[in-house]
């Protein structure tokens, strides 16, 4: 009797030890919170769920080998396990229905979303994965408060809470990074067509004014973060979609990841003949971008993109047009076979160390190009542009006043060489032959400086209490030199704003577990661009002063129901002073003059739940929107009084619905519906577009063809209710010669994708 309880004994204590050698602990990345419920699958199905300490199990007989964690609110990730008499930690990353927990990286002190005292969203693989991929600001429009006119592959403008609304045809007052890499020019012109979501992590937009981290960007500012492997592996894949208007986009991607480094390497080629006329499309980039630790207290990240693009312009159409004939090209734009071209491409790196154990660097050095040549029926213009700039950055963990808190300052340098050229068109002499160049109009470069310098402390007051404060002083000058000695107009001269001041306050108040409310005051600001500070007469008007914005928010950012359900609502007030409008003295002629004041009020909202069926699938719903009360408050232009006037370019309100449906089987189900509200034309409110309403979906399936190789098959349709609307305006568009305004660029009608991504593992 005694010999069998004594076996009994060992046996249960070596059961015990045994079990306790392939123990596995899940924690989120970044906050290494537990993550409970988690289930662990191999090939042959669920093999274990963590415990409500983040742990599970695996028996010796599965290992080694390859396994898949999924957990709600967290992506769902592929891990290499052992064997091991050590506890082991793995690391789920947030996903975006777990947005509170996501660290934000584009403030100069990174923090968990839920703790940023500002309105900040995130575009995250799964809002990349609803879309057709075939231009990145299609996400963009389900960012409530940030609305994207798209009136073609190449022909887009985005505006944050009405800010840069009234720009005719390009994105300017928001400021944009890759990677640290400033995308936006230095006089705030914006191009983000050139970047694909397959090259993406994710986005970060901050709305309102972020002058104080970094400098002009009255409308906020959008942060791009390359992929990297977060494994240790080898990876190639290829992928192959085709769309309706003869649209198709090929993708190469490899990457390799170890301890020490990290590459990953992007090729896409995307072509289409385009719904309308004179629309063909033709992209080729390349990105490469990785990192490397260099010792135990540095590393380096590093990004190259080159970008080759011919894009055809079909241009604006009339309400008739718009009704009757949205295929048909604007008729001197498809005479003159009007196309803009150009290569362009960027090279930066980043190196971080970490000088003592709670003060560390980062320093970012950048260089980038752009080689371009457009012809447009009224001129053909050639533009050369190279920047070059650094930015560095000091992150101190100190005490102040005995509390905890986090202190970080740092400068940014920004020089950019700009030469600009125009010519005749000939086209209408050589009728069929599309543009000619002919003669030259003009000649000219500028010398553009942007100097920031930014400090930002945030102060644990209490437990619950987070207080920020920040400030950046800002320098800009222009040097303008006339090469162009044929005519009697001499351009030749300098511009210098004052240092601009841009100060902020916001602070957080943790109201219970998971749900924190915020507030903030920040100010911006916004340069004209060189062309605004000309005169008709060629002259550089030194009395034009920066666009100037006071931003007034309180928001709430909240986890309900053991954080299956996430919820955000902000209100904000925005008075724009020494309003910057491009006043018309010819057809496509400008003049920058300060003109006014304008109020942007509103409400924004976001929410989206997320629940199992069965088990094994996920469904999310979700709701977001905005409501915009944006007018004129003091503005009087060539005579005319729109004081009290709804701002145009904008529309009253945007609401997004949509549910997405993901199963550990492969299968997946996007559904989306957008309505948009009318949106007014000009500045005198004589006209609005009609409000809209668009229905889209995509479907998919990935299943493994071999143990390391995974096929994925997709399709979907957009605008399935096949809607005649206007994607895209030109505000306060004037017609000549009796013709009816151009106002308006058709949206797509009802179209079609589908596509295959062959993904293998080394």
């Amino acid at each position: 009797m005694d010999k069998k309880l004594l076996a009994l004994l060992c046996f249960f204590f070596l059961n015990k030890l045994f079990s306790q050698e392939n123990q596995f602990k899940i924690l989120t990345l970044n906050t290494e919170q537990v993550v409970r419920e988690a289930r662990i699958f191999n090939a042959s199905g669920l093999v274990a769920v963590s415990d409500e300490y983040g742990v599970f199990e695996l028996n010796s007989r599965e290992l080694p080998g390859n396994f898949t964690i999924s957990a709600i609110g967290y992506k769902s990730s592929q891990f290499f396990l052992q064997a091991s008499k050590e506890i082991q930690k793995l690391y789920l990353s947030p996903g975006s229905e777990s947005l509170s927990e996501v660290v934000v990286r584009s403030t100069n002190i990174p923090k968990s979303l839920k703790n940023v005292p500002a309105s900040v969203n995130l575009v995250t693989q799964t809002d990349f994965k609803r879309t057709d991929a075939t231009n990145v600001l299609e996400t963009f429009n389900t960012v409530p408060g940030l609305f994207v006119n798209q009136g073609a592959l190449n022909t887009n403008k985005i505006n944050i809470r009405g800010i840069g609304a009234r720009s005719q045809y390009s994105t300017n007052r928001i400021q944009a990074y890759f990677e640290g890499i400033p995308l936006t020019t230095a006089e705030g012109e914006l191009t983000l067509d050139d970047f694909d979501q397959e090259s993406l992590d994710r986005i970060e937009v901050i709305k309102g004014p972020t002058s104080s981290i970094y400098g002009a960007g009255l409308g906020g500012s959008i942060n791009l973060y390359a992929k990297l492997s977060k494994q240790e592996e080898a990876q190639l894949t290829a992928k192959t979609q085709f769309g309706s208007f003869n649209t198709v986009k090929q993708v190469y991607q490899a990457s390799n990841t170890t301890k020490e480094s990290s590459i990953f390497g992007t090729f896409i080629h995307l072509t289409s003949d385009g719904y309308r006329d004179n629309g063909n499309y033709d992209r080729k980039s390349a990105l490469v971008n990785g990192s490397l630790k260099t010792s135990e207290n540095g590393s380096l990240t590093y990004l190259a993109n080159f970008t080759r693009l011919k894009a055809f312009i079909p241009s604006s159409l009339n309400k008739e047009d718009l009704r009757n004939d949205p295929e048909k090209a604007a008729f001197t734009w498809g005479q003159a076979r009007g196309y803009e071209s150009y290569d362009k491409g960027m090279l930066g790196g980043s190196y971080t160390h970490t000088l003592f154990d709670d003060f560390s660097n980062t320093t970012s050095i950048f260089l980038s190009f752009r080689d371009a040549y457009e012809p447009r029926p009224f001129n053909i213009l050639k533009e050369e542009r190279v920047s070059a700039g650094i930015r560095t950055r000091f992150n101190l963990n100190t005490r102040v006043f005995e509390l905890a808190s986090k202190f970080s300052f740092g400068a940014e340098y920004y020089n950019e060489w700009y030469e600009t050229g125009t010519f005749q068109n000939l086209y209408e002499d050589f009728p069929g032959n599309g543009s000619v160049l002919g003669e030259r109009l003009s000649n000219n470069e500028q010398d553009r400086n942007y100097a920031n310098f930014f400090a930002q402390l945030n102060l644990e007051i209490t437990e619950k209490w987070n207080l920020e404060a920040g400030f950046n002083i800002n320098n800009t000058t222009y040097s303008l030199t006339d090469l162009f000695v044929q005519d009697e107009i001499d351009q030749t001269g300098e511009y210098s704003f004052d240092a601009v001041v841009s100060p902020r306050i916001g602070a957080t108040y943790k109201v219970a577990e998971g749900k924190n409310i915020y507030t903030s005051v920040s100010q911006g600001f916004s340069t004209p661009t060189v062309a605004e500070t000309l005169t008709p007469e060629g002259q550089i008007n030194t009395n034009l002063k920066p666009e100037t914005g006071l931003n007034y928010e309180l928001g709430f950012k909240g986890n309900w129901l053991q954080n299956k359900f996430y919820t955000e609502v902000a209100v904000f007030s925005i008075q724009i002073e020494n309003l910057l409008v491009a006043q018309r003295v010819a057809e496509d002629q400008y003049v920058g003059v300060n003109a006014g004041k304008t109020n942007h009020n509103g409400l924004e909202f976001l929410s989206n739940y997320r629940f199992l069926v069965g088990g094994d699938i996920s469904v999310k719903p979700y709701v977001n929107g905005a409501i915009n009360f944006f007018e004129f408050d003091e503005f009087v232009n060539n005579d005319g009084d729109f004081s009290g006037n709804k701002l145009p370019g904008v529309p009253k309100y945007t609401l997004n619905l949509g549910v997405d449906f993901q199963s550990d089987s492969g299968f997946e189900f996007f559904g989306n519906y957008r309505n948009v509200g009318e949106i007014p034309l000009d500045d005198a409110n004589s006209g609005y577009t009609d409000q809209y309403s668009l229905l889209n979906f995509k479907a998919g399936y990935t299943f493994k063809l071999f143990q390391a190789l995974n096929l994925n098959f997709y399709g979907g349709v957009n605008n399935a209710l096949d809607k005649n609307y206007a994607a895209s305006i030109v505000t306060n568009a004037v017609g000549f010669g009796g013709a009816s305004p151009r106002y308006f660029y058709p949206g797509n009608p009802r179209n079609y994708y589908g596509g295959l991504q062959l993904n293998y593992v080394f």
